[in-house]
């Protein structure tokens, strides 16, 4: 949390109050935040710059400044970005000030959020492997990257080398669409339960998107709002006791260390 629908949302959200408009300022609440550079070298970059575009890759949202380095904003588990003109609220590590009057409050519990300075986006993207959503990133392409794979599909499915944006919530949705066992050996998927995966993926993804993305701990968007997408939700986080489909109990197990929601009997286990 948050994972590429709700990162997603945030950036559609953002992009009509911020392009176009200047950081006069950024106040660091907690230092700890701003990565790589130190913070006054940090704050006098992007001091005085205009946003000029809003982009996302994979978890990752990246603000296009006019001087042409990328302000990189990682939420991590438990981040937000507000957006408003009265004060912060609770738990704000970074304030963006813009010229409009408005300011970005990066809003972050936990502390492991992230802000740093790129000068270009191959410095994510080259960290990341292929978007969901790209047109490039087919079934077959898919195929050939699970292929001789040992690692659980649930596990592989969360590598963000092996393909970017998809977390534990939508991890689990997309398995139960595709009926298929959470821990199942990523190489043993047959080319239909390989192609009936990459659509579900696709789909619960664009659904999670549609409902604003899904508010299970701390996540909110830029006006303060919460998702929705959670009340669609058929196994993650144990929303529903039961399956919608069977009524079957939803089970709760530990792959590769990562709590896993799914239905034993529309996700039956098999050997290989």
């Amino acid at each position: 949390m948050p994972e590429l629908p709700e990162v997603e949302t945030v950036k559609n959200e953002l992009t009509p109050h911020v392009i176009g408009h200047t950081i006069i300022s950024i106040t660091p609440v907690w230092a700890g935040i701003i990565k790589v550079i130190p913070v006054e070298e940090f704050t006098e970059r992007v001091t005085g710059q205009k946003i000029t575009a809003l982009s996302r890759h994979g978890k990752y949202l990246l603000f296009h400044l006019s001087s042409g380095d990328k302000l990189v904003v990682h939420l991590k588990m438990t981040g937000s970005l507000i957006l408003g003109a009265s004060g912060p609220p609770q738990y704000t590590r970074a304030i963006i000030h813009l010229d409009n009057g408005q300011n970005i409050y990066f809003r972050d519990p936990r502390k492991f959020g992230v802000l740093k300075l790129i000068k270009d986006v191959s410095e994510v993207e080259s960290k990341l492997g292929p978007e969901p959503f790209d047109r490039d990133f087919t079934a077959k392409v898919f195929a050939e990257r699970l292929k001789n794979r040992t690692s659980p599909i649930k596990a592989l499915l969360l590598d963000q080398k092996f393909m970017a944006g998809v977390g534990n919530m939508y991890a689990d949705e997309a398995l139960f669409a595709a009926r298929i066992h959470p821990a199942r050996i990523s190489g043993s998927l047959t080319t239909e339960e390989i192609a009936k995966l990459h659509r579900s993926i696709r789909k619960v993804l664009k659904a999670g998107i549609s409902n604003k993305g899904a508010s299970i701990m701390t996540y909110y968007h830029p006006d303060g709002s919460t998702g929705t997408a959670h009340f669609q939700f058929n196994v993650a986080h144990g929303m529903r006791e039961t399956c919608t489909v069977c009524g079957t109990r939803i089970k709760r197990i530990v792959v590769r260390g990562r709590g896993t929601y799914f239905c034993p009997k529309c996700q039956p286990e098999r050997k290989y």
